[in-house]
């Protein structure tokens, strides 16, 4: 969820993009120590979302198992971040070029 919409205690993760910076919040209580975690989303492009996601969920002690995707743009650099954080990924359709 993005930044301020959420109506209680939150942890957050800020992201680095093009432009700037943002934050991803989810509720404090949203993920268990332990819980098996899959994170989904509509599009990757760089991944820096998604490796922010990923970086969210873990904060409570969620373990992510994979992240899943509709869209996936290969040529951006998408799944490699992904990848490098031990995440597994998994995208119904790619794209190429930029």
């Amino acid at each position: 969820m993005k930044k301020g919409k959420l109506p209680t205690k939150i942890v957050s993760e800020d992201y680095e993009l093009e432009y700037g910076t943002d934050t991803l919040e989810i509720h404090k209580d949203a993920i268990e120590e332990g819980q098996r975690v899959i994170v989904i989303d509509d599009l990757i492009a760089t991944g820096c979302i998604a490796v922010a996601a990923i970086k969210l969920a873990q904060k409570p002690g969620g373990v992510v198992i994979e992240f899943a995707v509709v869209v996936s743009l290969p040529d951006i650099g998408d799944s490699q971040k992904i990848q490098e954080h031990g995440t597994r990924v998994h995208a119904q359709t790619e794209f190429e070029g930029d």
